[in-house]
């Protein structure tokens, strides 16, 4: 995984990460332990999904991204990544229309994207697409594979990051055509 983040990185124009760590309250108990360990190169997008200690650990998550001086989005929620100074925010395929009226008040804006039509139509610099591996993820689709993804990254003017079933063993399989973001990948 290491080589992988390095190599997408090469691929980021700067300021951008070469990948990115999602948190998931179901599959990541705690959020801001994985910060202490991740490759140089890698952002975190906190998807709280509504928890009642997103503040506190928006605050903590903050705090540990900064002493590693790494990006931190907060996914879905720009009043939350306003009030604790997040880098930016991660949008939705769903509502990433709304990033238009976010545009300028922070350093990155991401959004998903599920179709290769979504990723015609985004809004944002960014797009997380998925799902490019078989993933573990609830809400993944069929994966689309390496092949076809690089070929979307080869055809697109936005940054792309490659998500679902990111690892140690597929990443690099994508990694020198965009950037890489995952969950399990990087525990």
């Amino acid at each position: 995984m290491l080589s992988a983040v390095r190599e997408a990185s090469r691929q980021m124009p700067s300021p951008w990460p070469g990948a990115f760590f999602l948190t998931d309250p179901n599959r990541v108990s705690d959020p801001i332990a994985p910060t202490e360990t991740l490759p140089a190169g890698t952002g975190v997008i906190y998807r709280h999904f509504g928890a009642s200690d997103k503040v506190e650990t928006g605050r903590a998550l903050r705090h540990a991204c900064n002493k590693r001086g790494i990006p931190l989005l907060i996914a879905n929620d720009p009043m939350l990544a306003k009030h604790i100074k997040a880098d930016g925010v991660h949008w939705p395929e769903a509502r990433a229309s709304e990033a238009r009226k976010w545009q300028g008040q922070f350093l990155f804006q991401t959004q998903s994207a599920h179709s290769p039509r979504a990723l015609r139509e985004a809004v944002c610099e960014a797009v997380l697409y998925s799902a490019i591996f078989p993933s573990n993820s609830p809400s993944a689709g069929p994966a689309l594979g390496p092949i076809k993804f690089r070929t979307l990254c080869h055809q697109s003017n936005a940054l792309i990051y490659g998500l679902g079933g990111i690892n140690g063993n597929t990443a690099s399989a994508i990694s020198n055509a965009s950037g890489l973001a995952g969950i399990e990948g990087f525990l």
